[in-house]
């Protein structure tokens, strides 16, 4: 790897000798190639990759695509209903508080107040110029987050503008029917098997019935957390670039990401409610910055998350490359 790098890591006591035990750890997939050329190539594709900024960009986009995704979603509901045979006159509120499930607390009363508004808007020309409007801008952040892969420091392939937007058109529909999906699973998951086996496990082993189902529901909630976003992140991964797709569906970026968006959402949680003051010092707008605040963290994520692919399939083609050469 880089010479020069290793020369100055090799004044520093300590971490010369991490330095020399990552590069005795040597990676299966890439002969000859060891733990600390992934590291390293991860590190500068992070750095030279100007990660920061396209996260500001992606974060701007997605945050001027959530409410059209809302309009999108909340539109495809009532053709949806009928098909749920379990809480059919709720599950617009159920559908509610599974979104909220993914946001912190302090930002519930001003997305559900979005939320109320835009479901409360007649079915009419408005509204369905609206939808039709809405798939375009959920478009939009979707070909943000693209372009945002496209400049990273390890992708050299990269399409034109109709063929990208086409791909983020196109996913931008899979996952906005995939959330709606997700929503309708979860509420037979919890009106089947958590009230049910909270009622058996009362029965049988005395359990408080009300107690077990806020314990199954919470855990649920995490489950379907984890599966959800792993499952967007790869998709992201996987059609976001032109080399994206040279690499498995389920990669090890989307898992590092979906393990970190459960990390930050639970830690940033946290420290809205316990120290932040966002509400007091900004009024109605603490929860739209607190809102914005936690859409940039994510999108860090999610571009370390893309970072790692593109390092390991740039170790792939290093690694073809010698052996083409050899």
């Amino acid at each position: 790897m880089s010479a020069a790098i290793e020369e100055q890591l090799e004044k520093i006591p300590v971490v010369n000798w991490i330095v020399r035990l990552l590069k005795n750890i040597k990676l299966k997939a890439f002969e000859g190639l060891s733990f600390y050329d992934l590291i390293e190539m991860y590190v500068v594709g992070v750095v030279e990759g100007a990660l920061s900024t396209r996260a500001s960009s992606i974060a701007f986009s997605l945050f001027m695509a959530l409410f059209p995704l809302i309009i999108f979603m909340v539109t495809l509901i009532p053709f949806i209903i009928p098909y749920v045979s379990v809480g059919n006159e709720n599950f617009d509120a159920q559908f509610l508080d599974f979104l909220e499930s993914f946001l912190p607390s302090a930002t519930s009363d001003y997305f559900g107040d979005i939320y109320q508004q835009i479901k409360d808007q007649k079915q009419g020309g408005l509204l369905s110029s609206a939808f039709i409007l809405s798939i375009f801008l959920v478009a939009n952040g979707v070909n943000a987050i693209f372009g945002g892969f496209e400049y990273s420091y390890h992708v050299q392939l990269t399409r034109n503008f109709f063929r990208q937007y086409a791909y983020a058109l196109m996913v931008g529909l899979i996952l906005s029917i995939l959330l709606i999906i997700g929503a309708v699973a979860f509420v037979y998951f919890e009106f089947y098997i958590v009230e049910y086996t909270s009622e058996y496990l009362g029965k049988t082993l005395g359990y408080d019935v009300e107690k077990g189902d806020a314990v199954g529901i919470q855990i649920a909630k995490v489950l379907f957390f984890l599966f959800l976003s792993y499952l967007t992140t790869a998709t992201l991964y996987y059609f976001g670039t032109a080399e994206g797709r040279k690499a498995r569906f389920f990669s090890a970026g989307a898992l590092m990401t979906t393990l970190l968006f459960l990390l930050t959402s639970y830690l940033f949680g946290v420290y809205v409610d316990k120290f932040a003051r966002y509400n007091e010092l900004y009024g109605a707008l603490g929860g739209l910055l607190i809102l914005m605040v936690f859409i940039w963290l994510n999108s860090n994520i999610l571009l370390l998350g893309f970072e790692l692919n593109a390092t390991l399939n740039s170790l792939k083609k290093r690694h073809e490359k010698k052996q083409n050469e050899e």
